[in-house]
């Protein structure tokens, strides 16, 4: 390790990994944090119309895809711009005040993440580019190295491609098999399934904590008592969970979990994946490049500790900040008040659906956030068409979860998605476009 490290004791931000001399550390610790990581969201607003916050949901507009991605509230929108404007600078490697600020923002936003998710440390915090960059850096970090000819990965039936293709990937490396865990009759993991068909020889289970087709919800803390119980590891997938569900990787017993900030509220193109400092420890670099080493030569080339061994090259700056402004808004909302939001609306919209015969739904009644559904003789393209020209936008298709509409006897399937932002009138708009539909192809 260097001694003239930006910030002292993470292995991140040296003078070698940047090329340039680094500030006095002292000072740089005394340094103002960044006026967007310092801004904590507004208290609580029980009862305020949330739409109002969210300028992308113009009137007239039902915004019903929140599965594929958030809209972005004002104060996201905010803490983006002023990063990009009068705040911008590089990180970790800066001789002036700017950059040393900028990097306090950023390792800033490291901490609130871990804070998010209650990790032990800010250092099991990987900044990565999304979910699907975090997995497939678990597997070909973690799993490539630990899996043998031989091992065996537990996947279920409701999986993202994202939560499958990875392992295929590796697997077909290293001689590993997949073993894949049925789903209910209410389309949830079966637990008991997973149970009966788990041995000492899965090394690995990845498991969505959320189903982004379903809507299901994991028994997380028995999954991964049971995955523990052979000497497996357990990775989840958090992306459609950590928008509506407080999540706590600690309690959830979990091992690997992975989450996009654009599905929080946040901006794209950055992601978190935490791990148990153990884990990340012993995983290799998968990609090499600046910021990411501790000392290169021609002869040899050592690496900075996590997370910074996983984070090559100038990182997402700004999409730091932004995430850490999306996550002051959630908690500024509550958790608990958009999940109730989302319920209800899930509740009303499934009781009506299931008023028009030609309608089948999908996933439990208790979903989460999500509504996935067929009508009887139309295309799920033909709906969203439809549903566009009355203001209504959903997501029509096989979901990145082809394996899925195979178990469900469907080649693909339409799906209303809420967020905070959503209310009783994007309700009546869809159920208002599903009888223009019913009467159109009737």
């Amino acid at each position: 390790m260097m001694d003239d490290q930006i910030l002292p004791g993470t292995g991140r931000g040296t003078s070698e990994a940047g090329g340039g001399g680094a500030p006095n550390s002292v000072a740089l610790e005394e340094a103002p944090l960044h006026p967007a990581a310092a801004r904590r969201g507004p208290p609580p607003r029980a009862g305020e119309d949330l739409r109002t916050d969210f300028p992308g949901i113009t009137p007239g507009w039902h915004y019903l895809d929140s599965a594929v991605t958030a809209q972005k509230p004002q104060s996201v929108i905010d803490a983006i711009a002023r990063g990009y404007g009068p705040d911008y600078a590089s990180v970790h490697r800066g001789v002036y005040q700017r950059s040393a600020n900028m990097t306090l923002a950023y390792e800033a936003a490291r901490r609130r993440v871990a804070g998010f998710i209650n990790a032990a440390s800010e250092n099991e915090i990987v900044f990565v580019r999304g979910a699907t960059e975090g997995i497939n850096l678990v597997a070909q970090s973690w799993a490539a190295e630990q899996l043998k000819a031989g091992d065996r990965i537990l996947l279920s039936q409701l999986e993202h491609h994202s939560n499958i293709v990875p392992w295929q990937l590796v697997a077909e490396r290293v001689g590993a098999q997949i073993d894949v865990i049925p789903l209910t009759e209410d389309h949830r993991i079966d637990l008991d399934a997973m149970a009966a068909m788990i041995t000492p020889a899965h090394k690995l289970v990845a498991l969505a904590h959320v189903s982004n087709v379903l809507g299901s919800v994991l028994e997380c803390r028995r999954a991964a008592d049971i995955a523990h119980g052979v000497g497996a590891k357990i990775l989840l997938d958090g992306c459609q969970a950590v928008p509506r569900i407080a999540v706590d990787v600690q309690a959830l017993d979990c091992d690997f979990y992975v989450f996009s900030a654009h599905k929080l509220y946040g901006p794209t193109g950055i992601g978190v994946l935490w791990a148990r400092a153990a884990l990340l420890e012993v995983m290799p670099p998968w990609q090499g490049g600046g910021a990411m080493i501790d000392r290169v030569t021609f002869e040899k080339t050592t690496y900075a500790p996590p997370p910074g061994r996983f984070e090559a090259g100038t990182p997402h700056i700004v999409g730091a900040l932004g995430l850490h402004a999306a996550i002051d808004y959630v908690e500024s909302v509550g958790l608990d008040r958009i999940h109730a939001i989302e319920t209800a609306l899930v509740r009303e919209t499934r009781e009506a659906l299931s008023q028009i015969n030609s309608v089948r739904l999908f996933g439990p009644e208790d979903s989460a956030g999500i509504v996935s559904f067929v009508i009887e003789g139309v295309h799920p393209h033909d709906i969203g068409t439809i549903l566009d020209e009355a203001g209504v936008a959903i997501r029509a298709g096989h979901h990145c979860a082809q394996p899925l509409m195979a178990v469900l006897g469907v080649e693909a399937t339409a799906r209303a998605s809420f967020g905070a932002y959503s209310d009783a009138s994007d309700v009546a708009a869809l159920i208002k476009g599903i009888e223009r539909v019913t009467r159109i192809f009737g």
